[in-house]
């Protein structure tokens, strides 16, 4: 309601006119208008009238058919009113209802002289305020739905002149489509059936305004003394303030609500886009930095200068229908001088139309640019740099089209850049995620094996899947050390949880079960020394075991991790193995049948204080042995139990290749891309000939040197490595020398002919030997120097009964005649 009383200016107040009073109210009896006759009767001044209860200004209670909710009818009463100054004045006083909108009237009290019978001065009074001086937009329809009479009101929204309406003009004619059909049938449902129709919205275009407005629309029948409906009066109040304030509020919670519920870049993006079309805008365009997708880390600040752009998203409004551009990842380089570089390089959003000179001239460098602006007749541009903590990211560009005829305004452009600013935070985190798991990633690949080696003693094949996207990077391992002695060891293990911390834990612990392996511990002995190393570092971080874990795994650093170590000798056939809470592996007899080997389970890597235990099973050729974590048999959708009887029916047929069982199994298990990281390592073990090994048992007695000489010279020509004699009886020499002086017998030398030519000499004296440098005088310490400059590899193992030094030299067949000559100039 307007306040004051110039829309009542004229109504009352002069000697000779009986409507003195006119007082306009809303449904609450909250006085929105006071004219002057109503100050002449009661002394109020407008000012002091408007916003305040009627009934505190009358100074009387109002009858129930005359105050706040009355009926539609009009009501008239006499009332002891109070004067300003206090003293009582007896006024006639009528209410007329005005305009019904939602069920509430507003209403209109007349102070003054007791009206004539039939109350026509009132209701001319009325009328004429109404038409000419009240804010409402009114209009009177007759039964055909022609227009009668409009306000003025009415007549400033349409600037259609009341002869043209009379002439027939339609009076709705700044509406169009189907808000023009749905007032049409509202207006028909009144005079139909004589009910109130509830206000809708529409949007019309008045010709005196730059932009459209949203108007609340609301229809009521007109009915005569005996209830014929003779017309429809319809009212139009303006209401686009409150309305787009509602439908930011409603758009800036959709976006927080939909935006950033994946860490995906490109969906994050399309998100943003899906939100502002085409509530907001026609089409929509979200670039990111090139340099963003490569991981790398942008500067800080704006982005001076040309730029390489990389589309994300792109969405479009046309012709009624919705239409996702499937042109993610294109490229496109913005020169200095075009809109969105320079939105980069000032930090600030932009608001353009088509015919400013910046869009025109970059439009113009492409006539593919200039044909889809007049395709959909594009005239408005908003441009708003993607910047969350700092970090510029890249462009959202927005545009309206002929579709929308109202071009951005200023506030457009701020509730743009709300906008961006909340899809600024999610892209940022979906970048971090990327760019952290990608690191993960490459980090975890080269910590795995980048290629298995093919150890004579077995046959090897593996596979690893990487957890799904939403999992991230997890710490599952495996790996195949060579040995000495031709043995072989087998690891796999799992660091619980995922991510950077998971896979670089995973690193350390493949990097120190390579390094105790090398120095030839048992299986319980590798896990016991392992199990020291995470409890130092665990100690050393300020972490612990975690009781959460419920002692199904410890701490490394701040995670779980378990582990399984077995070590195959293909002399022996025999494999030697223990666990740290790690799945038992399953085992493929020579008839088919598969088994999960007793194991004792072991504690998990860093609770320290319990023993580990190693089971020696013996491997004959032809069977099978698998090794793998529980990402391979557990999931959300079953549990271990069915897992592992999955995989037992799996490996009951073990086919042709080990690769391709491998396969069978992954396809029977984990048909889909796994939640948790899985790795599987399949071995056949192969078993050496009788023939390739060599073995002599040899007395404490230096004598005896030069027949373990010979015998060896022997066995090499009877295996054809009559080239190989010279290094070998250098090293048989040396190597039993040491061991008769130095260690304790029982003394063993042995031979191994497999891809290397091997020779050990054993015997029960822990005492390890070390290398060193003799002096120009010295009559010894030249042995183990010669030995390892004439051999690819040598060292030392402590064993049960004692110790076996060892060294392996390459076969002349694969080293070629050039290698044995240099062996022979090098002695």
């Amino acid at each position: 309601m307007a306040g004051g009383d110039s829309a009542l200016e004229g109504v009352g107040g002069g000697p000779g006119n009986r409507l003195l009073g006119l007082v306009l109210t809303d449904a609450q009896g909250v006085v929105g208008a006071w004219s002057q006759g109503a100050e002449d009767l009661l002394g109020y001044q407008p000012a002091e009238a408007v916003g305040r209860s009627v009934t505190e200004l009358l100074g009387v209670p109002l009858p129930a058919g005359i105050g706040p909710g009355g009926g539609p009818q009009e009501s008239r009463v006499v009332l002891p009113v109070r004067h300003r100054d206090g003293r009582g004045v007896p006024l006639p006083v009528s209410r007329h209802p005005l305009v019904a909108n939602h069920g509430l009237s507003d209403w209109v009290l007349l102070l003054g002289p007791p009206p004539d019978p039939t109350g026509r001065r009132e209701r001319e009074a009325l009328s004429q305020w109404l038409l000419n001086s009240s804010p409402a937009a009114v209009a009177l329809y007759d039964a055909e739905l022609r227009c009668v009479c409009q306000s003025a009101a009415m007549r400033r929204l349409t600037g259609i002149p009341d002869e043209e309406v009379r002439r027939g003009r339609p009076l709705v004619e700044p509406l169009s489509g189907r808000e023009l059909a749905e007032w049409e049938r509202r207006m028909r449902l009144a005079l139909e059936t004589g009910e109130e129709q509830d206000a809708f919205d529409v949007r019309a275009k008045p010709p005196h305004l730059a932009h459209s407005r949203v108007y609340s629309v609301s229809t009521t029948p007109l009915r005569d003394r005996w209830g014929r409906t003779l017309g429809v009066c319809t009212t139009m109040s303006d209401v686009t303030d409150v309305r787009v304030a509602r439908e930011r509020l409603a758009l800036l919670n959709e976006a927080g609500a939909r935006i950033g519920s994946t860490l995906d870049l490109s969906r994050t993006a399309q998100e943003l886009t899906e939100v502002i079309v085409p509530r907001f805008a026609d089409f929509v365009r979200v670039d990111l930095l090139e340099i963003l997708l490569r991981g790398d880390e942008p500067a800080p600040g704006p982005l001076p200068g040309p730029v390489r752009l990389r589309r994300m998203a792109e969405t479009r409004w046309a012709e009624g229908s919705l239409e996702v551009l499937h042109t993610a990842d294109d490229a496109d380089v913005f020169t200095a001088d075009s809109p969105a570089a320079l939105c980069l390089a000032g930090g600030r959003s932009a608001l353009y139309r088509t015919t400013d000179p910046v869009v025109d001239t970059w439009l113009n460098e492409q006539p593919a640019r200039v044909a889809k602006a007049r395709r959909f007749g594009t005239h408005s541009w908003i441009l708003a740099p993607i910047r969350a903590r700092g970090t510029t990211l890249g462009v959202v560009m927005l545009t309206r089209d002929r579709d929308s005829p109202d071009g951005f305004g200023p506030e457009d452009l701020t509730l743009a850049e709300e906008l961006v600013s909340r899809a600024a935070v999610c892209l940022d985190n979906a970048r971090r995620f990327t760019r952290e798991r990608t690191a993960a990633l490459v980090l975890q690949r080269s910590l795995l094996p980048q290629g298995l080696p093919q150890p004579s003693g077995m046959a090897v094949a593996s596979r690893y899947l990487p957890a799904s996207p939403r999992a991230g990077v997890g710490g599952d391992w495996f790996d195949v050390i060579e040995l000495s002695g031709a043995r072989v060891g087998l690891v796999v293990g799992d660091v619980v949880g995922h991510g950077m911390h998971a896979a670089a834990a995973m690193g350390r612990l493949r990097t120190a079960v390579r390094t105790l392996a090398d120095v030839d511990p048992t299986p319980d002995e590798l896990l016991t020394r392992l199990d020291d190393l995470v409890i130092q570092e665990s100690a050393e971080s300020g972490g612990g075991a975690d009781e959460g874990l419920g002692g199904t795994a410890a701490q490394v650093g701040d995670m779980g991790a378990t582990c399984l170590y077995a070590v195959y000798d293909p002399v022996s056939s025999s494999c030697s193995m223990a666990r740290a809470g790690h799945l038992a592996p399953a085992l493929v007899a020579l008839d088919g049948t598969v088994s999960f080997l007793e194991l004792p389970a072991g504690p998990p890597l860093g609770l320290g204080g319990l023993p580990f235990e190693s089971v020696e099973v013996r491997l004959p050729e032809g069977s099978l042995l698998a090794l793998y974590t529980d990402g391979l048999v557990e999931s959300r959708q079953r549990d271990i139990t069915e897992g592992l009887e999955m995989l037992r029916r799996a490996l009951t047929s073990p086919g042709d290749s080990l690769e391709a069982l491998c396969d069978q199994v992954v396809r029977t298990l984990l048909p889909d891309r796994p939640a948790d990281d899985a790795a599987l390592l399949v071995v056949r073990p192969r078993g050496l000939d009788a023939e390739q090994v060599a073995v002599w048992d040899v007395s404490a007695d230096p004598a005896v040197v030069a027949h373990v000489r010979t015998e060896s010279i022997r066995k090499l020509a009877a295996w054809g490595l009559e080239e190989a004699a010279f290094v070998t009886e250098l090293v048989v020499s040396e190597l039993v020398t040491n061991a008769i002086r130095y260690g304790a017998p029982p003394i063993q030398l042995r031979l191994i002919n497999d891809r290397r030519l091997i020779c050990e000499v054993s015997d029960s004296s822990s005492t390890a030997p070390h290398l060193r440098r003799a002096r120009v005088f010295d009559e010894g310490g030249r042995g183990l120097m010669l030995v390892a400059q004439l051999t690819e590899r040598w060292g030392t193992r402590q064993t049960t009964t004692g110790k076996t030094i060892w060294c392996e030299q390459a076969l002349p067949a694969a080293d070629g005649p050039r290698a044995t000559q240099e062996n022979h100039e090098a002695a």
